[in-house]
């Protein structure tokens, strides 16, 4: 089983893109992020024409989260993050999907950026971390695959920015937010991608200013963490950089793990090996 996350950025300014990566990757299921658009605008049709099964929680002109699944899913956080019920922003869906043994349950999220911290957007990041956190412990309890994908806007490390220097100060790499990251972590969750690679330069994220992606200026933001049950299916883990370069991108590109455990065609398994 294919699981991706991707940032696209607009669902309508980037359809083609997604299309084209979704036919040329073969995910079994995908977490969307800032689609930016009400659940009714999704491209419901286009993306069900691919065999996706579709589910959205989405936001006029801002945030907004997707599931995308191959196989049959049941959606269970169809109204966001629980916690609290003031809390009107789209980032947060997740589902049970059918799998060959049983159910494997995707969590797909879009975390505040927090910016500028401190002041009230930094204190709604980490309330909704905290949140996260409430809610991934009782999820955990189930004993379960379960994957938490998404753009989290956390740099976890001082190797996950081409220039960490140039990050101090900032929500994504504050104290605070490395605090609560590493307390996520605690509740025995694996990062999938430093599970297979302790390098650095590897980034998900090239900002659209100052020749970012020419000059490799990126970072690490986009994760996926693993439950100890899907931690110990984990196959591989890939990052398709080459969808930054494509005309008119995301400035976040997706990231695919593979978890043992679901039998996958020939042609798919063989896709996800020459990408890797």
């Amino acid at each position: 089983m294919l699981i991706a996350t991707w940032n696209v950025n607009s669902i309508k300014s980037r359809l083609d893109l997604v299309t084209r990566w979704l036919e040329e990757a073969r995910p079994d299921v995908v977490c969307l992020q800032e689609i930016k658009c009400v659940d009714e605008a999704f491209p419901r049709a286009e993306i069900e024409a691919l065999g996706y099964n579709v589910a959205v929680h989405g936001q006029k002109t801002y945030n907004g989260v997707a599931l995308l699944s191959r196989a049959p899913m049941e959606v269970e956080s169809p109204g966001g993050l629980p916690g609290d019920e003031s809390d009107e922003q789209a980032r947060y869906i997740e589902a049970a999907v059918s799998a060959g043994d049983g159910v494997v349950r995707v969590g797909g999220l879009y975390l505040p950026n927090g910016n500028p911290a401190p002041g009230p957007k930094y204190d709604y990041k980490l309330g909704w971390m905290d949140r996260l956190h409430a809610h991934a412990s009782a999820r955990l309890k189930l004993e379960e695959p379960f994957i938490l994908a998404g753009d989290y806007n956390v740099i976890p490390e001082p190797r996950d920015a081409r220039r960490p220097e140039n990050w101090v100060g900032d929500a994504l790499f504050l104290p605070e937010t490395h605090g609560a990251w590493r307390r996520l972590l605690a509740l025995g969750f694996t990062d999938a991608l430093r599970a297979t690679d302790e390098g650095g330069d590897i980034y998900t994220f090239w900002d659209y200013q100052a020749g970012a992606w020419q000059k490799n200026n990126g970072i690490r933001i986009d994760h996926l963490l693993l439950s100890p049950q899907a931690a110990d299916r984990l196959v591989a883990v890939r990052v398709d950089k080459h969808v930054r370069s494509w005309e008119r991108p995301s400035d976040h590109v997706p990231v695919v793990i593979e978890l043992a455990g679901v039998e996958r065609s020939a042609q798919s398994r063989s896709l996800f090996q020459a990408a890797t």
